[in-house]
């Protein structure tokens, strides 16, 4: 076929991909993979990490793998994990969802954002409002959905927005803002009054809040879910997953809880993408979800420690750095290392120093990617004496 038509198209372009020939380029993470790949670099691109997770929360994957948890599980989720993500919400943040009506298991995050905004927004008319630099799915998500992507910028170095901005952002046509904290691509985490100001809007143009929380145990300052502000949890719909917090990315065990008719409608859209997935993996989470506090502050602690090695490193290498306050990832500006463009940075950077990191611009409309030129971030979730070698080897372009 010459001309394949179809969603796919402004899919491809809402991220970036589609190329004015109608080709399509790989994603960031696959372009900079594959050159960590090629020239044996390390890579601090692409946040996942190169530890496994705790024992029990592995183990109970294989005894119910072993025990015949082979088959689908119920549609909304096995009961075993809806109790468990149910008493998480309620023993870290307060809340407490119905876990036969209020939680949803889905195919990671990353389905469970895309499930929500195909089931809430209905054409060009709507608008999505996130905050820029984002994570890519977003605007992928967000041009499959055929609504309208509205961004709010985050400036370096801290990455705070500007409340002026944010509420000239969002308007009557606004039907989600979509809040991503703590924040990746830049490792900020939003203050209370952005957060308290997002609540504000929402309620004064009747739009639902979508919060991406998957890094909610990997802050490094007190996490405020955005459901445990005044008001907030009747138009809030809160998404994580188990990848982040227990070293399992591969597994794509996600969950959003939300009140009872903002979850029947994503139902609505979820059930025909996945159906359901991970069945022995679902009560191996169940597990992890009730290990003691100190599993929980602990792997905050350890990735503390991570992002500070890696942000000493990157200092003594000349970069500029930002320091994060919660995530796997590290922005740094490049420019005082003569860098002018962070793509063209970052794909000499495994030739010249063995490393691999990713452009902010990848994460960025065409309009404001300027705006990040020089920016690169890195990702703090690897072993420590990996950080050690790749920090020792970005010292090399200092010299």
């Amino acid at each position: 076929m010459q001309h394949i038509s179809g969603a796919w198209r402004r899919t491809a372009q809402g991220a970036g991909l589609l190329s004015p020939d109608g080709s399509v380029a790989p994603t960031i993470f696959a372009e900079m993979s594959a050159l960590a790949a090629r020239t044996d670099a390390i890579n601090l691109g692409q946040g996942f990490p190169d530890e496994d997770g705790p024992d029990d929360v592995l183990e109970a994957a294989r005894e119910a793998i072993a025990n015949g948890v082979n088959q689908y599980p119920p549609g909304r989720g096995m009961p075993v994990l809806l109790d468990a993500i149910a008493e998480h919400q309620r023993r870290f943040h307060g809340l407490a969802p119905d876990p036969e009506r209020e939680v949803l298991v889905t195919a990671g995050a990353t389905e469970g954002l895309a499930a929500t905004l195909l089931a809430l927004v209905d054409g060009r008319d709507d608008e999505v409002v996130v905050f820029e630099p984002y994570y890519d799915s977003y605007a992928a998500c967000v041009a499959l959905a055929g609504a309208t992507l509205v961004t709010v910028p985050l400036r370096w170095p801290d990455f705070q927005p500007d409340l002026d901005e944010l509420e000239a952002a969002v308007t009557d046509r606004t039907r989600v803002i979509l809040v991503n904290n703590p924040h990746n691509p830049t490792g900020a985490v939003f203050t209370g009054e952005v957060l308290a100001k997002v609540v504000e809007l929402a309620h004064a143009h009747d739009a639902v809040i979508v919060a991406d929380e998957v890094y909610e145990h990997l802050s490094f300052v007190p996490h405020t879910p955005v459901a445990t502000l005044p008001g907030a949890r009747e138009r809030t719909v809160s998404i994580s997953s188990a990848a982040k917090t227990f070293a399992t990315t591969g597994w794509k065990i996600g969950w959003l809880s939300a009140p009872a008719d903002l979850v029947t409608a994503i139902l609505s859209v979820k059930q025909f993408l996945t159906y359901v997935n991970g069945a022995p993996f679902q009560p191996a989470i169940a597990v992890g979800l009730g290990l003691a506090d100190s599993y929980f502050t602990g792997v905050a602690d350890d990735m503390r420690g991570k992002a500070e090695l890696l942000g000493d490193g990157l200092a003594a290498a000349g970069f500029a750095v930002s320091k994060p306050s919660g995530s796997y990832f590290t922005v740094v500006d490049a420019a005082p290392l003569g860098a002018t463009d962070a793509h063209e940075f970052c794909r000499m950077l495994p030739e010249r120093a063995g490393v691999v990191a990713i452009p902010l611009t990848a994460f960025a409309t065409p309009g404001r990617r300027a705006e990040y030129g020089t920016l690169v971030r890195f990702a703090a979730c690897k072993r420590r004496d990996v950080i050690e070698e790749a920090a020792s080897r970005l010292g090399a372009l200092g010299g």
